[in-house]
């Protein structure tokens, strides 16, 4: 009988994946509640601090046999062993309540975790599953459970890999051993692990609940990353329809990759910058391989999390030029930190009281402006990284002038200080602003006058615009980039920069989407930035439009905005 599944799609290049199931049951530990009497105490926190070492060790090794440029993933989680806030709480449960040290990890680990739940930002709360990640491999080693990175290639070359959870480690060996696509029962869109499958390529679905229950070691399995569905045990018709898809996906990305060195140019020679978003320094190759012209975006949070310190300037230095030497030339875009105190953990002070909702709370640049200790090491490293190539500086969620001309006066001040230290930067380096909130678009006009340039994240204008949170299930069915509101903002934006004139780009996820391509075209959209997977798609759909005709087309819509439906305008559009 033919099973289907729900789950969080993961979607890659290559999103689709057919082979036998490799089921692992290793994760799935028997913890239950267990005493332990006062003279057993010294022997049980002696187990919990050899299991810790060997956590350390294991992790060593991994990071021994990975690329460099992926072990970030791996030096997180070992500053998470070193972290007395996990450590103590367990210490403190095994010898004041004697609790087993599997239990008292467990323990810790829920109440951890409830803390995380708390968060409203969905980045800070999938931190949570670093947490879980760490406390689990612990917990393998105190029960004696291998990791299933420690099978052999021959055990997991063409297998499709259902686990409990997965740890961003055995993500990357899982791909590196053949392994070709996973799901777990837990995890989410913005894990650790998630965010590798996608750079690494790896089609996954994550938090499909209890589906090992269901399955049988060999069992075929579809895993389709884009629409988050995995089916178990299909019958011809539907293995047919999947395999057909794979062959066309074959030859479409043949195609596309003739596209990569024709330039980017509509049919009546408009000429359009398809850039990517980066969230790891290794998706930089990715960007190149598809022919971006630059960095529209790079998010530079990972050099903040789960660590017991703050980078210092020389760090993010390091990190910044590493990628521009990759780039070849090619600009980049530095969006400054977009984090907030919500953030638990030694390396934010969290001064302030909890938050009720850190996502209208104090985070990106209302954050850097209060604790401009975040802020100004970070920004004299973009400023002198731009001596060493082409460097833009972009300022977050800005909502006022105010906001931009205090950022704006921290900036002039970091130049005055390299200038006292004879250290070189770019003195004309451009500085922008996303425009991610309504504030800022409806004042866009006041605040391109003092920038360099502006991008639109489409991503934050949908949800605070439409008050709904696009991960959260129980709405996520109204998250509508075609929203005649959102349009308009888009439009006043773009607008705005045309004015003075300024670069007006988008590295939201509407930028990415090729079947919103011709409308942006039409709105008067030049700069996209997105993921690489995503930019010969839309590059295909830039060499096959024509201007002028689109703008007539989308001067009608405006025109008739709240009588025309947009998304059947859409569709009408890319049938043209």
């Amino acid at each position: 009988m033919t099973l289907a599944f729900q789950g969080i799609g993961i979607g890659s290049v290559q999103a689709i994946a057919l082979g036998p199931a490799l089921i692992d049951r290793g994760g799935q530990l028997s913890l239950v509640q267990a005493e332990i009497a006062s003279e057993e105490v010294p022997r049980e926190l002696a187990r919990f601090e050899l299991a810790v070492e060997a956590a350390r060790q294991s992790l060593q090794l991994v990071r021994a046999q990975i690329p460099r440029e992926l072990t970030e993933f791996i030096d997180a989680h070992l500053l998470m062993l070193e972290d007395q806030v996990l450590l103590e709480g367990v210490r403190r449960l095994v010898a004041d309540e004697h609790c087993s040290a599997e239990w008292a990890l467990q323990r810790h680990l829920d109440s951890l975790l409830a803390v995380f739940e708390q968060m409203e930002d969905p980045y800070l709360r999938a931190r949570r599953d670093d947490v879980a990640h760490v406390v689990h491999q612990i917990q393998r080693f105190l029960s004696d459970t291998a990791s299933l990175a420690e099978r052999g290639e021959s055990e997991l070359s063409g297998y499709v890999v259902v686990a409990q959870d997965l740890m961003p480690a055995d993500a990357i060996l899982l791909r590196q051993r053949g392994a070709i696509a996973f799901v777990t029962e837990y995890g989410g869109p913005m894990s650790h692990t998630a965010i590798l499958a996608r750079s690494l390529g790896i089609p996954a679905v994550v938090g499909v609940h209890s589906i090992s229950r269901y399955l049988r070691a060999g069992e075929l399995l579809i895993v389709d990353g884009h629409t988050g569905t995995v089916i178990a045990n299909a019958d011809e018709r539907i293995l047919d329809d999947y395999r057909a898809h794979l062959r066309t996906f074959a030859a479409r990305q043949g195609r596309l990759g003739a596209l990569v060195q024709r330039p980017t140019r509509t049919r009546d020679g408009f000429e359009i910058q398809l850039q990517a978003n980066l969230e790891l320094p290794e998706d930089v190759e990715l960007a190149r391989q598809a022919g971006a012209c630059g960095i529209g975006l790079y998010r530079t949070e990972f050099l903040y999390m789960n660590r017991p310190d703050l980078p210092d300037e020389e760090e993010h230095l390091a990190n910044y030029c590493a990628i521009l030497s990759q780039l070849e030339g090619r600009p980049i875009t530095i969006r400054t930190l977009d984090l907030g105190l919500d953030k638990h953990g030694p390396a934010f002070k969290g001064s302030g009281p909890n938050m009720s909702n850190p996502a209208l709370g104090l985070r990106a640049i209302r954050l850097c402006l209060k604790e401009p200790e975040l802020f100004i090491p970070q920004v004299r490293a973009i400023l002198r990284a731009s001596a060493f190539g082409p460097v833009r500086l972009m300022l977050p969620l800005v909502t006022s002038i105010h906001e931009v001309e205090r950022a704006l006066a921290l900036i002039v001040e970091c130049k005055r200080q390299l200038d006292r230290e004879g250290l070189a930067y770019d003195s004309r380096m451009p500085i922008g602003a996303m425009i991610e909130v309504p504030a800022a678009a409806l004042t866009a006009a006041a605040i391109a006058r003092r920038l360099d340039f502006l991008s639109i994240g489409t991503n934050d204008l949908i949800q605070y615009t439409l008050a709904i949170d696009r991960l959260d299930e129980s709405v996520n069915d109204l998250f509508d980039p075609l929203h005649p509101a959102i349009l308009r903002l888009i439009r006043l934006t773009l607008e705005a920069g045309r004015a003075l004139p300024i670069p007006v780009g988008m590295c939201g996820e509407m930028a990415g989407d090729p079947r919103f391509t011709r409308l942006l075209l039409g709105m008067g959209l030049r700069e996209f930035s997105m993921h690489p997977g995503a930019l010969l798609d839309v590059k295909e759909v830039v060499l096959g439009s024509e201007i002028a005709a689109l703008s007539r087309s989308v001067d009608h819509l405006f025109e008739h905005l709240d009588e025309i439906d947009p998304a059947q305008f859409v569709a009408n559009l890319n049938a043209l």
